[in-house]
């Protein structure tokens, strides 16, 4: 999982115009969230690695999947995923767009297993 979100954060800052479109209008600053979104995907992923911080960066990677719900949903309801990728391909950008509503409740599911509040861990 650690893996998963360090490659997704750098991405943010690879490619940071493409997840500045899908900011919904309405927050501030979508250049600032990107970069920040970006670093603690990066930061939560490392942690996850690690026994030390595996908890609370699980908890973290909770709270910042609810956190960027709002993008999430704003690409779908929009139409904004088919301006992220070339015109022969916006079919599959829109379905991979609602595939990824409900898989963010999966990713928190996931998340949540690493945090030890189904008691695996202890």
């Amino acid at each position: 999982m650690g893996l998963l979100y360090v490659v997704a954060g750098v991405s943010h800052f690879r490619a940071p115009r493409a997840f500045e479109r899908v900011v919904p209008p309405r927050f501030p600053r979508p250049t600032a969230l990107v970069y920040l979104s970006g670093a603690a995907e990066v930061t939560l992923g490392i942690g996850v690695l690690f026994e030390r911080t595996r908890r609370l960066s699980a908890w973290g990677i909770v709270g910042l999947l609810i956190a960027v719900f709002p993008a999430n949903v704003y690409t779908v309801t929009d139409d904004v995923a088919p301006e992220l990728v070339p015109d022969r391909l916006n079919g599959v950008a829109r379905i991979a767009a609602w595939v990824r509503l409900p898989m963010q409740a999966v990713l928190i599911g996931w998340a949540w297993l690493y945090s030890g509040a189904n008691g695996a861990d202890e």
